[in-house]
């Protein structure tokens, strides 16, 4: 019995296992790369979110055309503020949109001058006096 063809069966199945094995590697490099790149990219996105969330703490709160409110009056207070130097009361406010000086209508402006406080538009720089968001 001769050893030869043995051999020669064993060298084809080296060559085969020696293949792929060289192809797997391959495999594995290019798996390790698109590892690193997509670990790299979940770090930036990771950070950018630091950053973004940092950034949004210091940032006013903006209220959106659907948070305001729809009445009237709202651009027309807002009118009023703009052109104030100094803060303002809802007596004042009532006086220059032109309203008597009624207690619903005082009353009715209070309420709206506080809602916009409650939408960050205005502030209440201390009980009843009102003011511009800066």
């Amino acid at each position: 019995m001769s050893i030869q063809p043995l051999l020669e069966a064993l060298d084809i199945q080296e060559e085969a296992a020696r293949t792929m094995a060289d192809g797997l590697r391959m495999r594995i490099e290019e798996l390790h790369s698109r590892l690193r790149e997509a670990e790299t990219h979940l770090e930036h996105l990771t950070i950018t979110r630091k950053t973004v969330t940092a950034l949004a703490d210091r940032l006013p709160a903006q209220t959106s055309a659907a948070d305001r409110p729809e009445h009237p009056d709202y651009p027309r207070i807002l009118a009023v503020f703009n052109e104030a130097t100094r803060p303002l009361r809802a007596r004042e406010v009532c006086e220059a949109l032109g309203y008597k000086q009624l207690p619903k209508d005082i009353e009715g402006t209070r309420a709206k001058l506080k809602r916009l406080v409650k939408l960050d538009v205005l502030t209440e720089a201390d009980a009843g006096n009102f003011t511009r968001k800066q």
